[in-house]
């Protein structure tokens, strides 16, 4: 993998992802970080992951096509489960690539009649191994019963919502009663990055974390009001309740009202650091035209499977699916970095970089697939980066459908298509 100009490539990601959705008992990996004289590389969505996809899928394709099987098929047979030992070394947890790969063969997209010249569909498999780290979480409970929720993971795909969900999730309050923010460093406890597809993973558990601490004081506060024993009382969807004396009951903005004199503010707090982060996988088909005259290819109907383990927040999950596989899009076809001999970008500008625009993109469709992450209270598993990884493999398996030209570079833009035409009918002009 090009590092630019210091070492630093996203080499180890794609090493750890090219055959990480696959039991092969046999293999060796090896991969290169290569200093050049161009601009640092750094991370960028599933990084690593997207170029390795784009040659194992495209292989993958090849060995299916040889052996006259049917591509999801041959990914089933070889697909990992729970207990496969992965070509680097740790073995498989529980993983919804079997249950993917099926949804995406009984998908209507994939049944579906594609007709006429120059027309193709391609599939894709992407993996990525998602992340954790420490994080921190303080709730603040109002005497209004409303709840301030501080974290330290910055929001950039919709997690302050994802966390506050889970802490509702455990109050048996409305969501709306949760007041998130992200923190700054002087005002929560460490919290690593945005980064890995982690923050639902680590900081939803922190916030879990946290709502177990005001269910504790709350229960603890419960029975001192009613002088009984702490095993006595229950908590049960937001209402704190005597077992066997339904006269006694307290709803949790009642409990709200009266923490000053009952012991003082109940203020939760977690720091964590979960392991079990658990790995995501992804299935995609597309649907291509291929313009001969100008290289041109245009997406006809792209539809995305994903494992997301829980969908804490489905529509959130859905455009982040969405969002990937358009950026995927982008780098298939389009984006790409001009370098002179000096190692100056020469397109450095929106003007100059093409990028997929809504005119240029269906709508995609989206499944999500959930097979709970056993390590996560609620089944968590990160969705904001494996869907970026298939896209490049399967509109090349696509465009190889439709023209029976093998694309093996990218971007795979008009130029690209027509020399590999002109390759593929003698023509060396």
């Amino acid at each position: 993998f090009e590092a630019g100009a210091f070492p630093g490539s996203p080499v180890p990601g794609g090493a750890q992802c090219i055959m990480g959705g696959y039991d092969i008992p046999n293999a060796f990996i090896e991969g290169y970080d290569i200093v050049v004289n161009r601009p640092k590389t750094s991370a960028y969505r599933a990084p690593g992951s997207p170029a390795a996809a784009f040659a194992m899928e495209g292989a993958i394709d090849e060995l299916a096509e040889k052996l006259g099987m049917d591509p999801i098929e041959f990914r089933l047979l070889n697909s990992a489960k729970e207990g496969t030992r992965r070509a680097t070394g740790p073995l498989m947890p529980k993983v919804g690539f079997i249950e993917t790969l099926e949804a995406a063969k009984a998908h209507p997209h994939y049944s579906a009649k594609l007709e006429g010249p120059y027309l193709g569909r391609g599939v894709a498999a992407g993996f990525w191994g998602n992340n954790t780290g420490p994080s921190s979480a303080i709730a603040t409970i109002t005497p209004d019963g409303l709840v301030n929720l501080a974290e330290g993971s910055p929001d950039i795909g919709g997690t302050r919502a994802s966390v506050a969900q889970q802490l509702a999730e455990v109050l048996g309050i409305p969501f709306e009663d949760v007041k998130p923010q992200v923190a700054d460093t002087d005002s929560i406890g460490f919290t690593s990055n945005t980064g890995g597809s982690g923050v639902t993973f680590k900081t939803g558990w922190a916030s879990y974390t946290a709502a177990q601490d005001i269910k504790q004081q709350m229960l603890d506060r419960a029975a001192k009001i009613w002088d009984v024993s702490l095993d006595d009382v229950e908590y049960v969807d937001g209402v704190l309740q005597h077992k066997s004396d339904p006269e006694l009951r307290l709803t949790f903005k009642q409990m709200a009202a009266r923490q000053n004199p009952t012991g003082g503010p109940i203020v939760g707090r977690a720091g964590v650091n979960p392991g079990g982060a658990g790995p995501a996988l992804a299935f995609h088909i597309v649907d291509v035209e291929v313009d001969p005259d100008t290289g041109k290819v245009t997406i006809l109907r792209y539809t995305a499977l994903q494992d997301a383990g829980k969908a804490i927040h489905p529509s959130y999950v859905e455009g982040q699916i969405q969002g990937g596989v358009a950026q995927g899009i982008g780098w298939a076809l389009n984006e790409e970095y001009f370098v002179n001999d000096q190692g100056h970008m020469m397109n450095s500008s929106f003007l100059d970089y093409r990028m997929p625009v809504s005119l240029d993109l269906p709508m995609i469709d989206t499944v999500i697939v959930e097979v709970a992450n056993p390590n996560h209270p609620y089944g968590v598993r990160g969705v904001g980066e494996v869907c970026i990884v298939p896209p490049m493999a399967a509109i090349s398996n696509a465009i190889y459908q439709a023209i029976g030209v093998r694309m093996t570079s990218l971007p795979m833009n008009p130029g690209k298509v027509l020399e590999a035409l002109w390759q593929s009918n003698g023509d060396s002009s």
